[in-house]
This record gives structure tokens, sequence and C-alpha cells, in this order.
């Protein structure tokens, strides 16, 4: 499930992507494997980064036994194998130098940081002039209804800790020497699913509506049907689950602001 999408964030191959709070792995994987940039995610749980190095090594099997030509190491041959690596790190304190990265991804991640502020200081830190950054959030209408139904939705260990009006995040981050290019919504299937999940939260595992309404989901992400598509596209607007924003980090010179939140 992609929320970036790539027609908005020009990449090539061989440049360095950071995937801040990768989770499991579905973006970082992609850029390695599909898009052949290097690709390096940052996630604070060590379970989800130990899934990720195993969907890696299955991803690669899958485009082994398709006989693609597509591979994690694809352009090795000539002498510049593809980067893939996932660590442990705090999004406050990155181990990595000034302006180490073409691209930076925070996927659904600002919403779980106490001091997102300072996490968005340190992007701009790591991220070169002129690079781009990709940051997504929960829809804020959509989102409050979750909270509405279920309290433990977002305050499991771990879980959500404010609603983002997009406006200000924009706003904020733009102060941090960035300039927004192009935003959508994206993954509103996806909204009706997690209302539901909040609806049912304590029996949400043996609910029959929620398990069918997942299944419905895995089956459109699996086979992409034209309808379930297009219905998602129309919707995406206004029922988008996520905001994404993408950002161009300012050009050393340009004379816009990096003076951070």
């Amino acid at each position: 499930m992609q929320t970036v999408d790539r027609s908005y964030f020009p990449l090539r191959p061989g440049q360095r992507v950071l995937d801040l709070g990768c989770g499991e792995g579905r973006h970082v994987i992609n850029l390695a494997a599909v898009e052949q940039v290097d690709a390096v995610g940052v996630d604070l749980s060590l379970d989800d980064l130990a899934t990720a190095r195993t969907r890696l090594g299955e991803f690669r099997q899958m485009l082994a036994d398709a006989d693609t030509t597509v591979d994690i190491d694809a352009h090795a041959s000539s002498g510049q194998a593809t980067l893939f690596g996932v660590l442990a790190g705090d999004a406050l304190r990155l181990p990595f130098a000034d302006n180490s990265f073409d691209g930076v991804i925070c996927s659904e991640v600002l919403e779980h940081i106490p001091d997102y502020r300072a996490a968005l200081r340190e992007i701009q830190r790591v991220l070169r002039p002129g690079g781009y950054f990709f940051a997504s959030v929960p829809r804020a209408w959509c989102e409050r209804i979750c909270w509405r139904l279920s309290r433990e939705y977002h305050q499991t260990p771990g879980g959500h800790l404010r609603i983002f009006a997009a406006p200000v995040l924009r706003g904020e981050i733009e102060q941090c020497g960035f300039e927004c290019y192009h935003e959508h919504g994206a993954h509103a299937l996806h909204t009706i699913y997690w209302w539901l999940q909040c609806l049912f939260w304590r029996r949400r595992e043996r609910s029959w509506l929620v398990r069918q309404y997942h299944r419905l989901l895995v089956w459109d992400m699996m086979k992409a049907p034209w309808l379930t598509r297009r219905l998602e596209r129309a919707l995406n607007p206004f029922l988008g689950k996520s905001v994404a924003m993408y950002f161009r980090k300012a050009p050393i010179g340009s004379g816009a602001s990096e003076s951070g939140l």
C-alpha cells in the first residue's frame, strides 16, 4: 500500500532516500527493489524492522520467480550496488550527517511523535538543499470520528498523540525552509475500515463485518480492479484517510527561511 505517488516525488536510480518511521517496510522496500534508489529505513520498533528485513527477502524471491529484470541489485552491473538498510533510530537524533539524502519520506509518523517539530528540524538537516520531502498524516475530520468512536484507538502505547489540521502542519513545514508543491488525499477505502475498527474496537478481531471489509481491502490491493480504483480516486480528495504533502527544500542561496520551528 503505497501512499507516496512517485510521479510527484522525482528521484533517479542511485539517489539516496530516507524512510523515517519505515515500520514494516512498505515504502523503503519498494524504493530499493522497484525504483532502484538507495533506500534507508529508520524506526524505533525492532519487531517492525525485523519484519522489513524478512519482507525484503520475500520480495527479492518473488522478483526472481517472476523472471523479471528488476532486482534489488539492478545497477550493480554498472559498479554501483543498490543500498538497502533498516536500522533502529530516534527521529529526534538521526545518525546521519547533514545533507545526506536526496529525499525523505515520513508517512503516518508525525502524529506519533511528542516533539514532532524537532523531528521536522532533523529532516531539514539531513535533506540536501533542493531535495524532496514527503509527509502524510491522517485527515483531521476522519481522525476525529475515530477518536470519538474509540478512546483506545489513540490511547494505546505508540498511538496517535494529536490530530493535525493539514493547512497548519503544511505551514509549519514551510517555516522550516520547504516549499509545498503538491497535495492529495489517499486511501479513502481505508477510512471506512478504521471507522469499523473503532466502532467494534474491543471485539474487532472477532467482528464479521471488520473481517469482511479487510478481505475487500486485501482483494483491492492485490487485484487493483478498475471499479474500486476509480471509486477511491473519486473519494480521495475529501474522504482519503491520509493527506499527502510534497515539499522541496530550498536550494542554497534561495533566500528562503531555514530558521526552523
